[in-house]
């Protein structure tokens, strides 16, 4: 009965990883044949700039959008589980960006950055404010990207979170209202440690979502763009090696690494997961 799952895990997950793993101590030509290599790869890797600057601006992506995102997510999931008018209509809004392909919210919001007729800079421009280049400044481009990717991600963390707050038993609540707790209290008291095996599941999607952010960045920066040296990420970076020169070998050794990377932060939150998820 598991045959057809695990053949199928099997053909397109890991007999690619596999390969993957084959093809990083590996150089290509340029008609696609390859010659054994060993750790050449990996050594140019980790004295590359390129790369170590790309590992710089993967990790700022991981470290702005994750707690961010998640923070955002929680409130507005707490708010949409009161008892409000158009709490359908409500929800249905903020889920929305989840069912849209990732490059038509990067073609809406890159018309939104764009620094002549985008509308937040013409927003700002009532004010006085010459608006700056959200996607063309190297020094902005990253985070102009990371607003919308934490944007991007409400709306599934929500509808996870939101779950969680509706399994929550109300006697907790009603106990601590005749105790005498606020708001504040049952939120930190019961809501948070009811919620962590939730947040702790989104906590780990959402870092290996951002590990993996590619789309947003080639749709909205673009190989052309003067700020992609400082916006691009190992994805990017892999892509690049790997579709664009035609360097197989040295891209299958970046996403060798970044898998790595994803594994052992994965292991260390399953690790850590004991001292603050709680399951009762």
């Amino acid at each position: 009965m598991i045959a057809p799952t695990m053949i199928g895990l099997g053909i397109f997950y890991l007999w690619p990883t596999l390969q993957t793993i084959y093809f990083s101590f590996t150089k290509w030509g340029a008609f696609g044949n390859h010659t054994w290599a060993g750790l050449d790869n990996y050594k140019r890797l980790f004295h590359d700039p390129e790369t170590i600057e790309a590992f710089k601006n993967t990790i700022i992506f991981v470290v702005l959008s994750v707690p961010i995102g998640i923070a955002i997510s929680i409130i507005v999931a707490v708010l949409l589980n009161q008892k409000i008018k158009g709490l359908t209509i409500y929800r249905t809004l903020y889920f929305l960006p989840v069912v849209t392909m990732p490059s038509a919210v990067a073609m809406v919001w890159r018309w939104l950055y764009n620094s002549n007729y985008g509308f937040i800079n013409q927003f700002l421009s009532y004010f006085s404010i010459k608006g700056p280049q959200w996607i063309t400044d190297p020094h902005l481009a990253l985070y102009s990207v990371i607003i919308v990717a934490i944007w991007s991600s409400i709306g599934y963390n929500m509808v996870i979170i939101l779950s969680g707050l509706q399994g929550i038993p109300k006697l907790y609540y009603e106990a601590a209202t005749i105790d005498g707790a606020g708001a504040l209290l049952k939120f930190f008291k019961i809501t948070l440690p009811m919620l962590s095996p939730v947040l702790f599941f989104v906590t780990i999607m959402s870092l290996i979502n951002a590990f993996q952010m590619f789309d947003l960045i080639l749709m909205m920066i673009g190989s052309t763009n003067n700020a992609i040296g400082e916006s691009q990420t190992l994805v990017y970076l892999f892509y690049h090696a790997a579709f664009v020169i035609n360097d197989k070998g040295y891209g299958a050794a970046i996403a060798v690494v970044l898998l790595i990377i994803i594994l052992i932060i994965t292991a260390i939150q399953f690790k850590l997961q004991k001292k603050w998820v709680h399951y009762e």
